[in-house]
């Protein structure tokens, strides 16, 4: 590697044009790694040469490889270094930064073991580097772990609540749709939760990926608790996920199954049997959660069969201790509109009711409406990408070479007029 001097001289005059960026950018990856962090105690007074605004790309290498040193961050004070983070983060270039995204510091925050400090700095970090709320950075996953560690949970909504088009690395996909339905979890937004989780495992993959894997697990106890029931996989699952992933969550599977037999006293017995291995997956409080509401979807199966019951049958039926236990779980069920029903006080009776929602209130159009506006949005986004796709040179040559070089002209009628 050259001296330190000389990188700061090509950091300071190479710092203008895309080409002069590009041949720096080339500069600094030889000299990132070892050769750089072998100098990291000597880079702060090179740093105070530099402007964190005009010379951002080299900026952010020496500031990265100076941090890199837990030596160096002590020495400083780990509350300094997350100001100058922050500081340069909101005055530097987003040009430069976006040609070395994972540079932003979400390691050097970790060794602070400061999470909550990185939160907003790395947000700011996001918002910098998207040219569009649209695409999703290499750092959107570690500000959502960086979210999950500090139990900062809604502060993660703060970027799950864009909707996502443009992809450039599959894993960062699969480690926002993760990162994402666990923030969900914690906030008990289950639905939700469960959107994210059911696209990282339906997410196109060539292998199989160990966070397709946790994300599956996760998505077999959030639906045991949403829903009552796994789905099976979609007929646009991989086929890699739909033939490896119950291979490789077979404790889980077998919760299902179990679950599904309805006795709460075999579930609790399978659960505890296989408690190391929920505990070992950091899946032991979901799983009790799976456990629990199995007293619900007991509840619920019997408002299909019954319009009047009393507490002491509701109890005996689902096994509860004591009436006055399946009237907490009723009410409970009643206040969060999983069932509609009413309870007799003087005989203890419960009567079960139909969904009193007609679809005519001026809220559910409101919904109904803003569903509709958000559904042509989108619509009209994923036609404009099959459009560019069926545009796109190499997708035509690689179609072209499946179909041995022949092309009917079918395949070039669905292209917009507009595009000749």
């Amino acid at each position: 590697m050259e001296t330190v001097e000389t990188l700061v001289a090509h950091i300071q005059g190479l710092s203008g044009s895309g080409e002069e960026l590009a041949h720096l950018h080339n500069l600094l990856r030889q000299a990132d790694g070892e050769p750089l962090r072998a100098h990291s105690a000597a880079l702060l007074p090179f740093l105070a040469q530099l402007h964190p605004s005009a010379h951002s790309l080299g900026f952010l290498y020496l500031l990265e490889a100076f941090a890199s040193s837990a030596s160096n961050l002590r020495a400083q004070g780990g509350g300094d270094f997350l100001v100058t983070m922050a500081d340069f983060l909101v005055s530097c270039s987003a040009e430069q930064i976006r040609l070395a995204p994972d540079k932003v510091f979400k390691n050097e925050v970790m060794q602070l073991n400061a999470p909550i400090r990185g939160i907003a700095p790395l947000r700011a970090a996001i918002r910098k580097i998207q040219t569009s709320s649209e695409e999703l950075t290499p750092i959107h996953a570690d500000y959502l772990l960086l979210c999950l560690l500090a139990k900062q949970y809604k502060a993660g909504l703060s970027v799950l609540e864009d909707d996502i088009l443009e992809v450039d690395q599959p894993k960062d996909l699969f480690l926002y749709c993760y990162y994402g339905g666990m923030i969900y979890i914690g906030l008990k937004k289950f639905t939700i939760a469960l959107d994210f989780l059911h696209n990282a495992v339906t997410a196109p993959m060539s292998s199989l990926n160990a966070i397709a894997v946790e994300a599956y697990k996760k998505y077999i106890l959030v639906s045991l608790i949403q829903n009552g029931q796994v789905p099976s996989f979609p007929k646009y699952t991989s086929s890699t996920a739909q033939r490896n992933l119950k291979n490789h969550a077979q404790v889980y599977v077998d919760l299902s199954t179990c679950y599904s037999k309805g006795n709460y006293s075999e579930l609790e017995e399978y659960i505890q049997l296989n408690a190391e291995k929920f505990q070992s997956d950091n899946n032991l409080g979901l799983v009790k959660q799976v456990l629990s509401s199995m007293y619900k979807r007991n509840i619920q199966r019997l408002t299909q069969t019954y319009l009047t019951l009393s507490l002491e049958d509701i109890a005996s039926s689902v096994q509860l201790k004591t009436p006055k236990e399946a009237e907490m779980h009723v009410l409970r069920m009643i206040e969060d509109g999983e069932i509609h029903a009413t309870i007799n006080q003087k005989d203890g009776m419960v009567s079960f009711h139909e969904d009193p929602e007609q679809y005519k209130s001026c809220e559910m159009v409101e919904h109904i409406d803003s569903s509709i506006q958000r559904l042509m949005a989108l619509s009209k986004k994923l036609s404009s990408i099959d459009e560019n796709i069926s545009c796109d040179p190499a997708y035509l040559m690689k179609t072209g070479r499946e179909r041995g070089g022949r092309f009917d002209y079918d395949d070039f009628d669905s292209v917009p007029h507009k595009y000749f």
